[in-house]
């Protein structure tokens, strides 16, 4: 099988094209995949194949479950179809029942229209009893859910409230967790427990999640220049809460699996 590896301010994905697959990309085989130890390591695949023509993202955690979307894998997907220039003129992309407008922007820059954001619970948060204390959340839905937590010290809390709060029996689905603060009046720094993954450098989404939740709750101005530990996105919210995400993807190498890998596999690749 070949694939492509792939990172967008850290967040690093396998691409794969279900059309020179022999066989439906499983959880299982997702899982193998991401694995750091057996297989190549990732945050996730992103599963591209066609739909009458306009391209699809299909994105699996490392965990084997789908999310509704992937903020870093949109922008990814965009830059590998562009470079082959089979990004459509119209710049969508499909994402679940969502048809994504993408735009390359040059210097390793792609820009994203990530929908409307909705707020479950209105601009007021929601109270969360943990083992580790009560914890106030903004709900916000960017796609896929979203608990935005402001704090002086964003990276102390991730390992240990994130796994709490991703399973918290408040989100059913489960959720993303994301720590911020902010740093200035357009400004702020995030990190981010991936639900499905764990703590990972870089979400998309989440980006766009905090940056709606500084709007909002902060009056922060947009755009939003939000500060990961993989590196730095810039989110505009509109007034009514429509959200563009900027920022640069980068290819990292090209790969074939060998033979025996595809036999662990079940040999279907």
């Amino acid at each position: 099988m070949d694939f492509e590896k792939w990172q967008g301010t850290g967040n690093h994905h396998i691409v794969v094209e279900r059309a020179r697959l022999d066989a439906p990309m499983t959880p299982e085989r997702a899982i193998e995949l991401c694995s750091t130890a057996f297989g190549v390591g990732a945050d996730g695949v992103l599963e591209i194949s066609f739909d009458d023509g306009t391209p699809r993202m299909t994105v699996w955690n490392a965990d084997g479950t789908q999310p509704e979307n992937c903020g870093n894998g949109i922008r990814i997907v965009a830059a590998y179809l562009a470079r082959d220039g089979r990004l459509p003129d119209d710049g969508v992309v499909l994402t679940g029942e969502s048809r994504t407008g993408v735009r390359i922007l040059g210097d390793g820059l792609v820009e994203v229209k990530m929908g409307i954001a909705t707020l479950p619970n209105g601009p007021a948060v929601t109270e969360l009893q943990t083992d580790a204390g009560p914890v106030e959340a903004l709900e916000v839905t960017v796609g896929n859910p979203h608990a935005v937590i402001e704090t002086d010290d964003p990276a102390a809390h991730v390992h240990t409230l994130g796994p709490m709060l991703e399973t918290h029996p408040h989100f059913p689905n489960r959720t993303n967790v994301e720590f911020v603060r902010g740093v200035g009046p357009s400004e702020v720094t995030m990190r981010v427990w991936e639900r499905g993954v764990g703590e990972t450098l870089s979400c998309g989404t989440g980006a766009c999640a905090t940056a709606v939740a500084a709007v909002v709750r902060s009056g922060a101005e947009s755009p939003v220049t939000v500060h990961v530990a993989g590196g730095t996105l810039t989110i505009a919210v509109d007034d009514d809460l429509a959200v563009t995400m900027t920022g640069p993807v980068e290819h990292v190498y090209s790969g074939t699996l060998s033979p025996g890998f595809t036999a662990s596999l079940g040999g279907v690749y």
